[in-house]
């Protein structure tokens, strides 16, 4: 059976975007090293899929393909989770798709890679 094992997402400024994962999802660097071109971020207690960020130079999509589910308890807890992800450096994206009741909040990371916070007890 397969797993999910790392996640790969392109950042310009590798350095930069692991700084905000490791702090965002309580990452670590794998082997405790990032490189200007390539990190692989793990959680820090070893259990969950990884986090690798590699050098690209491709702009970022308005509508992503792929993208991040973060899942928060309620909506207290979501909505404490976007301000300390706003805190941290990201930005909420003006998201045209929004359904009239959405559970999800859409951010972007200080690259502008586009991800959603999900308030997991909304019916």
């Amino acid at each position: 059976m397969l797993s999910i094992g790392t996640i790969v997402m392109g950042a310009a400024d590798v350095r930069r975007a692991a700084e905000f994962w490791s702090r965002a999802l309580g990452y670590v660097p794998r082997d405790g090293e990032v490189k200007d071109d390539w990190a692989v971020l793990v959680p820090a207690d070893g259990s969950g899929a990884a986090l690798a960020l590699d050098l690209s130079t491709t702009p970022v999509q308005e509508h992503p393909r792929i993208h991040l589910d973060l899942y928060a308890g309620d909506a207290a807890d979501q909505q404490a989770e976007v301000a300390r992800l706003i805190s941290l450096g990201a930005e909420r994206v003006d998201w045209d798709f929004y359904p009239d009741d959405a559970d999800f909040v859409v951010l972007a990371d200080p690259e502008g890679n586009r991800f959603c916070v999900i308030d997991t007890s909304h019916s």
